[in-house]
């Protein structure tokens, strides 16, 4: 039997609509900095979601099922456990019948996760350590559990470590830079900014001409692609497992669930969320717009 990691703590389920339902597994992305279940969007076969760069995420996953599953996770193609290039056969999570999990990083130790977060395709962990063709997408090969000829005593941890452990090449050296923030405040968080600005009398069509100009300026920088999002290698913190032994059924998995995920311009340059509207054009009717009485069209 392969040793594999089962998750202590369960998670409480939310009401928001699910990422991605499988026959035995559910799987929703959480924006952590929100809280909020990230909104799904289907185009061509593949569910998408759209991520804020530099935002926490946690990758949700429900047993739907009355008996224990195997949930292998890939992120950006890598094996959110083991730090291996992802392949069904390696190791995952074990959950018990109707069991939630959230998983909230890269696997350090039974005890620590490096966070998840949403960053530039360049500036991922599967970019920095030489696996950049598989980023921006999250995957779910679940396995049923083979039964046992004997009666299993639940709470049996195995002593050996993680089965084929991956260290992945140190990534290169990087120039000296500002003292990150603390762990505790949320990445991606701005300095506030104040402008002022001179308030000017315009005609009504004036206004109208601005408004039409910035709305389609807006519009525009919607449509312009940016870079891709990948997940980055976050800061560290507490995410507590145990060893459990796990026989699978089957050597293929039963199941594979995956969402896709990018930046909300990207997913609308894409044609994967529809583009909104153009602003409606509206004129302000005058009462004394000028000129002769001319004659009624026909």
């Amino acid at each position: 039997m392969k040793t594999l990691l089962s998750a202590l703590v369960l998670a409480a389920l939310s009401c928001a609509p699910l990422a991605r339902a499988g026959d035995l597994v559910d799987l929703r992305v959480i924006d952590r900095d929100t809280g909020a279940t990230l909104p799904t969007y289907a185009r061509d076969g593949r569910v998408f979601v759209a991520g804020t760069p530099g935002h926490r995420y946690s990758v949700r996953i429900n047993n739907r099922i009355g008996e224990r599953v195997l949930a292998v996770l890939s992120v950006d193609g890598v094996n959110a456990i083991t730090g291996q290039t992802a392949s069904p056969d390696q190791s995952g999570y074990v959950l018990d019948a109707y069991q939630s999990t959230e998983v909230t990083g890269w696997r350090k130790s039974t005890s620590e996760v490096a966070q998840f977060n949403f960053t530039a395709l360049s500036a991922s962990y599967a970019a920095k350590t030489g696996r950049p063709d598989n980023v921006g997408v999250i995957g779910v090969a679940v396995f049923r559990e083979k039964p046992l000829d004997l009666p299993w005593r639940e709470g049996k941890i195995a002593n050996a470590p993680l089965a084929d452990r991956y260290t992945p090449p140190a990534p290169p050296a990087q120039p000296a830079s500002p003292k990150p923030a603390p762990a505790s405040v949320p990445p991606g968080t701005a300095e506030a900014e104040t402008a002022s600005a001179t308030a000017k009398s315009t005609t009504p069509a004036d206004g109208l001409a601005r408004a039409e100009t910035s709305a389609n300026a807006s519009a525009a920088r919607m449509r312009k692609p940016e870079e891709s999002l990948g997940t980055g290698h976050g800061a560290r913190e507490t995410s507590r497992v145990t060893y459990t032994q796990f026989a699978r059924a089957s050597s293929q998995p039963n199941e594979v669930v995956s969402v896709w995920y990018d930046s909300y311009a990207n997913l609308i340059a894409r044609g994967v969320i529809p583009q909104p509207p153009p602003p409606r054009r509206f004129v302000e009717p005058q009462a004394f717009p000028g000129g002769f009485v001319p004659d009624p069209r026909s």
